[in-house]
């Protein structure tokens, strides 16, 4: 192999199965540390597994990846505020032998300012697919917005009216857009508008994911996932 076709293999992408959870990344960030299990297994020196799709195939907790794949990617270890999972991503840590992140685990300094505190919010679509149309049919999709900053959630029940005929929930911490069978086109319009507007409130995109499962003979559902953060200060009381 010349060193144009392994520049190629380094960057090409990969998509991974952890445990159920599909990620898509590329050779040269799951190598960034070459004495993990991660980096020796896309050397070649572990065995690996595929999935029916041709996936590789990791038997772990898909959700927490999310983490390890990110800190690959920055070298920087960035978690929400409500955190509550630490000691199992320590073991993933363990497992995936990353030595930075197991050291950044382990060490007590706060991971923002004192000041300061991140904001989430959470993008979700969720599409259900007919297994026997063809072309596959719609049946039906939900977006959901979920966060604890209530402003913006104010501001898109306010700035999205024009789709409230689309069953628009509004909740405590969560707004949802019902849309029924067939017109997806305008979920994505949606989509598309609402994504622009949460990033203009100063949020950035930190992890998108997808998830796909069966819950009935003769339906597929697609699950896609966005977390967008921002750092916000303080206010005393």
């Amino acid at each position: 192999m010349d060193n144009g076709d392994w520049g190629n293999r380094l960057t090409h992408p990969v998509t991974l199965n952890v445990g159920g959870h599909h990620y898509t990344t590329s050779i040269s960030t799951l190598q960034c540390y070459p004495d993990s299990m991660l980096g020796a297994m896309f050397r070649g020196d572990f065995p690996t597994t595929r999935d029916a799709q041709g996936n590789y195939f990791i038997d772990r907790d898909g959700t927490l990846f999310r983490y390890i794949l990110n800190f690959l990617r920055t070298s920087e270890l960035t978690l929400p505020v409500d955190f509550m999972e630490m000691d199992l991503l320590r073991k993933e840590a363990d497992f995936y032998q990353i030595e930075p992140l197991i050291q950044c685990l382990n060490d007590p300094k706060p991971l923002y300012p004192l000041d300061t505190f991140e904001q989430v919010v959470e993008l979700s679509s969720t599409r259900k697919l007919s297994k026997y149309s063809n072309p596959v049919a719609v049946i039906i999709t939900q977006l959901t917005i979920t966060t604890k900053v209530h402003s913006l959630l104010e501001g898109i029940s306010n700035s999205f009216t024009k789709w409230n005929k689309h069953m628009m929930d509004t909740r405590d911490c969560q707004v949802s857009f019902t849309f029924g069978p067939c017109d997806h086109h305008q979920e994505v319009s949606l989509r598309v508008h609402l994504m622009d507007y949460i990033t203009k409130q100063g949020f950035t995109i930190r992890n998108t994911r997808v998830h796909h499962m069966s819950e009935r003979a003769n339906e597929n559902t697609v699950e896609h996932h966005w977390t967008f953060c921002r750092l916000a200060y303080k206010v005393e009381d």
